[in-house]
């Protein structure tokens, strides 16, 4: 059996719950890539967000798992990457749909607003749920904008 392989990433407000996932998804046998932060100290998520999103951009990892604070800037850090779709999700539905309906690569999670209990169900979720493509597939192809405003 061919080992899992995910990517992890956070700031310092993610760091403690980041620490925690990485223990469940070992457990879970994934081998997980810890992009930072090292510690608790003050750490920016762009130095995490940017290495994790290239890594899976490139197909070096097939998706990633990311936290800080709000969860919203390193969502919109990992979204500027055009091969990226990083969906915010507080909630396992979130999840779930964010990987049906729009084939997130990366689940980001709300570090200070979300208990360990809650992350585990989150990427329990994010992690059972497949793409269904579609009409689903039609709306990601769209997301790229190459056009003027």
């Amino acid at each position: 059996m061919e080992t899992k392989k995910i990517g992890i990433a956070s700031d310092h407000a993610g760091y403690e719950m980041k620490e925690f996932l990485t223990g469940y998804l070992e457990s879970k046998g994934f081998e997980v890539y810890d992009f930072g932060a090292p510690s608790a100290e003050s750490f920016d998520y762009p130095d995490s967000a940017h290495p994790l999103a290239c890594a899976v951009e490139k197909g070096e990892l097939p998706m990633g798992i990311a936290l800080c604070g709000s969860g919203n800037g390193i969502s919109m850090t990992l979204n500027k990457h055009q091969g990226i779709r990083a969906a915010l999700c507080w909630t396992p539905e979130l999840a779930e749909l964010a990987r049906k309906h729009n084939n997130a690569n990366i689940c980001s999670l709300p570090a200070r607003f979300i208990d360990n209990t809650t992350a585990v169900a989150i990427v329990d979720a994010y992690l059972g749920a497949e793409f269904e493509g579609g009409r689903h597939q039609r709306r990601i192809d769209k997301i790229p904008f190459a056009g003027a405003c």
